[in-house]
């Protein structure tokens, strides 16, 4: 898990898009989604590594989270893995958070969920709408120093290591050191390039 912010992004850029990927679909959160992300978000394990996930974490955190992404310039969308019954297994979103010049990734999947690859899989569609959807022209991301499973993740999705610093993590109510990673633009095409995976499929919302 990499930290979750409140995810921003330039004005105009808000969109109802549907991200599918070969094993998830990723839509913009409703009401609807709320019980099922506190059964998950209510996790110690996720909390201490992620930025603004309090614990305990309750319906009116999560009601409270929903007025963000919908009153603000925010940009998160809720992560369903396919099947008979598409169930909710987590959130991801990209944006600014605090000073960070570049909009960084974020999001967390639920306990049940780990291991099984779901968390490079949304990382990398949120890197591919942002790079092909949106004018940025780069993307930061960071981890907790000792979250190797999230380091293997950013890896995974060509980020370069740029440097450690502190981050604020809401459910500690102190400051942690973290790793900072990059990926550029112009690193991204050359994976592209390089003959990766198609883009995932981007539809308007219904």
């Amino acid at each position: 898990m990499t930290l979750q912010m409140e995810a921003s992004i330039p004005a105009g850029k808000k969109s109802g898009l549907v991200i599918e990927t070969a094993r998830l679909v990723m839509r913009a959160p409703s009401a609807r989604d709320l019980d099922g992300i506190v059964k998950l978000a209510n996790n110690p394990k996720i909390a201490e590594m992620t930025a603004t996930v309090p614990h305990p974490y309750t319906s009116k955190d999560a009601e409270a989270w929903l007025e963000k992404v919908r009153t603000g310039n925010g940009y998160s969308k809720v992560l369903f893995a396919k099947g008979e019954k598409r169930v909710l297994i987590g959130v991801a979103g990209f944006g600014h958070r605090g000073e960070e010049h570049n909009p960084e990734i974020g999001y967390w999947i639920g306990e049940p969920f780990w291991r099984q690859g779901f968390d490079t899989e949304a990382a990398r569609a949120l890197i591919d709408h942002a790079f092909s959807e949106t004018g940025i022209d780069a993307l930061s991301a960071s981890c907790r120093i000792h979250n190797e499973a999230s380091r293997r993740v950013i890896e995974k999705c060509g980020f370069q290591w740029v440097g450690t610093g502190l981050n604020q993590v809401k459910a500690l109510g102190a400051s942690v050191p973290v790793d900072r990673f990059v990926l550029s633009r112009r690193t991204w095409e050359s994976v592209r390039a390089w003959g990766a995976s198609a883009l995932p499929t981007f539809t308007k919302a219904g």
